[in-house]
């Protein structure tokens, strides 16, 4: 019983000096401070605490992968950015009772131009399932608008 006693407490101590050090670290304390901003969804703030705490440190996992996480959410909020502001500018021009040739090619532009960024985005696993899903609804939106501009 005694050596079983020794093997718990030994590997009790370790985890403890581990997490002592991985909390007093800079570099570790940054990148968790990152994750917990990527969990909340402020991903510019967690993509520049995760940049600095690899900065630290370059073996730090964890900050790497928050940073290239963040770094793929932030072009999905990009994405989603540039979407709403286009749609509104399309919906200002589709207030009109006629729509001038000149909109209508503006329209197909914009639309073209979110139809080819939207391929350029990856998510992965971590990728929050909100912005995925925000970013497929415009993509279908301007794949809808683009094919009733082009029957007109």
């Amino acid at each position: 019983m005694k050596p079983r006693l020794l093997i718990s407490v030994l590997a009790l101590s370790l985890l403890f000096i581990m997490g002592v050090y991985f909390l007093t670290n800079p570099s570790y304390e940054k990148s968790l401070r990152a994750k917990y901003y990527y969990e909340m969804g402020d991903y510019r703030e967690a993509y520049s605490l995760a940049k600095e705490a690899f900065g630290l440190d370059l073996y730090n996992r964890m900050a790497a992968t928050v940073m290239a996480q963040s770094r793929t959410s932030l072009k999905y909020v990009h994405y989603i950015e540039d979407a709403k502001k286009y749609m509104l500018d399309i919906d200002k021009i589709a207030e009109h009772e006629n729509i001038l040739d000149a909109d209508r090619a503006r329209i197909k532009l914009i639309c073209r131009i979110m139809l080819s960024s939207y391929i350029k985005l990856a998510p992965s696993v971590i990728t929050d399932d909100k912005l995925v899903e925000e970013a497929a609804m415009y993509h279908d939106k301007f794949e809808k608008l683009l094919e009733k501009v082009n029957s007109y």
